[in-house]
């Protein structure tokens, strides 16, 4: 029987693990594949105590930090979970494993533009993360569809291999930082095209063109060697509706900003999957720390009177 058991395998979750140990708690990791969405982030520049880190090295820098503590950590994948009387079983394709508490870190995924051409031509210049496949489109055409802060910063990440990057963003003025605004704004590889959605991506074996809803430069066919989709993220809580956890019409977990808690007794959730607005890998370790502390404090203050065993 675990004290409690952290469902994910980023920044978020590992934080909360490593006060889940200093706590003393038996805990355990588990998660389909261990570092989250930050490890495919190139440049990290507002993370505490580091200037400039890629996500892969700030992860493997709490990933040991967490293994100073008395944790268990385990890359398998989460089928199903069940709410016994007391307790929680999470259920692996070969294990289950009993828990007093559940912390929910797992994250987002990635959201589809989910229109003709894109499924088809997935990892043949569609794509959805420049640092794992920018560097293949060196002096290539290549376009950035989303008008966040995360599209900007994958333009300038590309404009570093590619000929040219154009932003595409069906609204009137991309939503960047402030300072990856100015950086877009001076990097002449880098040119933005606002007011215009994407209709289709065609091509043969590789993409090669994108149709727009609107003619630019006299058409609404638009050369390109590769499309990366950066659009927003869908969070990834299909798991916590099979005991019972609200979330909101975004599939976001509802919780309880000053506990991580959830409506559900035991359950926690911290990180991209739960409602918060400001997301942020800072902001996602805190709610990982403080889904930790009420861990502690349910465990030691309730649930000795819940009674609960080996046998739920």
């Amino acid at each position: 029987m675990y004290d409690v058991v952290i469902i994910g395998g980023g920044i978020s979750a590992l934080g909360a693990a490593i006060y889940c140990g200093r706590f003393q708690l038996k805990t355990l990791v588990i998660g389909e594949k261990l570092g989250g969405t930050i490890i495919l982030t190139d440049d990290i520049s507002n993370y505490p105590g580091f200037k400039k880190i890629t996500g892969m090295e700030l992860f493997d820098k709490i990933k040991e930090h967490a293994k100073d503590y008395n944790i268990e950590i385990l890359e398998k994948k989460v089928f199903k979970v069940e709410k016994h009387t007391t307790c929680f079983h999470v259920l692996t394709r070969q294990e289950v494993y009993k828990t007093k508490t559940i912390i929910f870190a797992t994250g987002t995924e990635w959201r589809k533009l989910n229109i003709p051409g894109e499924k088809e031509f997935a990892n043949k210049g569609v794509h959805y993360c420049a640092l794992c496949d920018g560097a293949i489109y060196k002096d290539k055409i290549i376009g950035v569809v989303g008008g966040s802060d995360s599209a900007a910063k994958e333009a300038l990440l590309l404009a570093e291999y590619g000929k040219k990057v154009y932003i595409i963003y069906r609204k009137e003025k991309i939503r960047a930082e402030p300072i990856n605004l100015e950086r877009v704004e001076k990097n002449k590889k880098i040119e933005i095209i606002n007011n215009t959605n994407i209709k289709e991506i065609k091509g043969d074996k590789f993409v090669n063109s994108i149709i727009l809803d609107k003619p630019y430069k006299g058409s609404k066919e638009f050369k390109l060697d590769a499309l990366f989709i950066e659009i927003g993220h869908i969070p990834i809580s299909e798991l916590v509706k099979q005991i019972g956890v609200k979330t909101n019409q975004k599939g976001e977990i509802i919780t309880n900003k000053e506990t991580s808690s959830t409506n559900i007794k035991g359950v926690y959730a911290c990180g991209d999957v739960a409602d918060n607005k400001f997301k942020q890998a800072i902001t996602g370790v805190a709610e990982g720390v403080i889904a930790a502390y009420n861990v502690y404090q349910y465990i030691t203050n309730e649930l000795p009177v819940c009674g609960c065993s080996e046998d739920n």
